[in-house]
């Protein structure tokens, strides 16, 4: 019966633990969801700017290239582009696809929609552009968040365990 109660005890102790290192999970893919976005976006510019494919069949490699959500943004918002203008099917899968991005992050990636497939080359590179530049800016606050809270999550994860199994003993 002490055994039973022992490890009852350390698996609420361990799931605790869990828990604490799957929040803290949250922050350190953020950052790495920024940082695939920012990549995806560069290769988007670099695409439109020496080929001549469209946004669909862009978005749509670019998607295969990047694993994760990222990724499956890119290839949805693709497929998307069959039915709807490629604007609304970006910002529409930008907010649909389920990811680590905060809702700031997800304004300001949706913000590529205003201007995608509507404008001119230099249009649509100078609005990249800008959103490459908010994202760096998000990535740098990501990181901090990251450094912030990661270690946080963590150990209180482990309190908490720890808390509750001294009370249940």
């Amino acid at each position: 019966m002490f055994f039973i109660k022992l490890f009852i005890l350390f698996l609420i102790f361990m799931g605790s633990l869990q828990a604490g290192k799957i929040i803290a999970k949250k922050y350190s893919n953020r950052v790495v969801e920024l940082k695939d976005m920012k990549n995806g976006l560069n290769m988007f510019l670099t695409k439109i700017k020496f080929t001549y494919e469209s946004v669909p069949e862009s978005f749509s490699e670019i998607g295969n290239n990047i694993n994760g959500s990222v990724g499956k943004i890119f290839r949805t918002a693709s497929n998307n582009m069959k039915e709807k203008q490629a604007g609304e099917a970006w910002e529409e899968t930008v907010e649909k696809i389920e990811s680590s991005f905060t809702d700031e992050d997800k304004v300001i990636i949706k913000n590529l929609g205003r201007m995608l497939g509507k404008t001119d080359l230099e249009g649509q590179v100078s609005e990249i552009k800008l959103v490459q530049d908010f994202l760096n800016t998000q990535i740098e606050n990501a990181e901090i968040e990251k450094q912030k809270n990661e270690k946080l999550f963590k150990t209180l994860g482990g309190v908490v365990g720890l808390a509750i199994v001294i009370i249940l003993v």
